[in-house]
Order: C-alpha cells, then structure tokens, then sequence
C-alpha cells in the first residue's frame, strides 16, 4: 500500500511540475502575486515590483551551482544599483530557515539582496518555472532562471537549460542585458 501511494505522489509531482511548466511566464505578462516569506516562517507577502527588479529562480539552496550563482549577483550589487535595479530577489522552492542559513553563508556581513523562501512553491508555480527535482532534491522544485521585472511586468526571462550549469543567468550576463 505504501509503495502504491508513494508511486501516485510522485507521478502526481510529474504531472503538476509537466503542467506547470507549459505554462511559463514570457515578457510582456504581468508577475502573479503571490506571497513568499523573507524573514519569518509565520510571515508572507508579495514582493515589491515596483520599479526595475530582478528575480532569481534556484533550484535549491546549499547545491552546488546555486551557491556558484548567487555570489555574482552580491558582487555586482552596486553595478545593479547604476542600472536602476531597485530590488534583486532570490526565490527558492526551500523552507524559510534554510534560505535564512543559506543568505548567511553566502553573505555573512550582510546583503542588500533579498532571498524569499517559496516554501510551498506557489509563486514558482504561477510563474510556471517548476520543474520535477524528485529524484534528485526530493520533490518539485524552481528552474534556474532570471527575470527581469519593472512595474510588476516582465521585461525578459532567461531560463538555463540544463539547470546544473550557469551560462545565461549569472550576474553579469544579466547585468549585459540592463
């Protein structure tokens, strides 16, 4: 019996990361409210997209590429700034204590960056940037993406194909397209 529900929650996984993927966000489309939590597990709310924004899509934090990705963005913080960016969001289908521990291993005398924990995958998902990561982190999961937002709508959204590696969505490829 347990093998037989196990088996139905992950072709039910499938299913709605499959689905949801159809679905992707594409420029010109308005960023679905949705609300993630930053600080507090007990705490949610939508992000601030007022003005020019970028939102990162990770896979999961502590993994490999992720904590390659994120750096460049830190570094580049001020460059961000010139552009006009007014928030850099790093959204992550994880619980809100490990993208706590994570921003601080990643930046431990603080950043100006805002890591969003999207615990239950809602803003991810109506996104339409989940992806079936069972195997690998144990369930749905974002895709490695940036997007580029002003005024809530979106400007450009670069999704990495293969979601190991970072070739279109680190810090300076994006700050290129500012």
């Amino acid at each position: 019996m347990t093998s037989i529900l196990a088996t139905a929650a992950h072709t039910a996984h499938s299913a709605a990361a499959s689905f949801l993927s159809a679905i992707q966000i594409t420029p010109g489309r308005e960023v679905p409210e949705a609300n993630i939590k930053e600080t507090s597990p007990e705490q949610a709310s939508a992000m601030n997209l007022t003005g020019k924004n970028v939102i990162l899509g990770v896979p999961g934090a502590f993994t490999g590429a992720c904590s390659k990705q994120i750096p460049s963005y830190i570094e580049q913080y001020d460059a961000f700034k010139a552009k006009g960016v007014q928030n850099i969001y790093v959204v992550a289908v994880n619980d809100q204590f490990c993208v706590n521990a994570w921003k601080e291993k990643l930046a431990p005398n603080g950043t100006q960056i805002r890591f969003m924990a999207d615990d239950q995958g809602k803003f991810t998902s109506a996104v339409g940037l989940m992806f079936d990561a069972t195997p690998l982190l144990g369930g749905p999961r974002s895709k490695r993406y940036a997007m580029i937002v002003e005024n809530g709508k979106v400007l450009s959204v670069f999704v990495e194909e293969d979601l190991g590696q970072i070739t279109i969505t680190d810090g300076l490829t994006l700050l290129a397209h500012l």
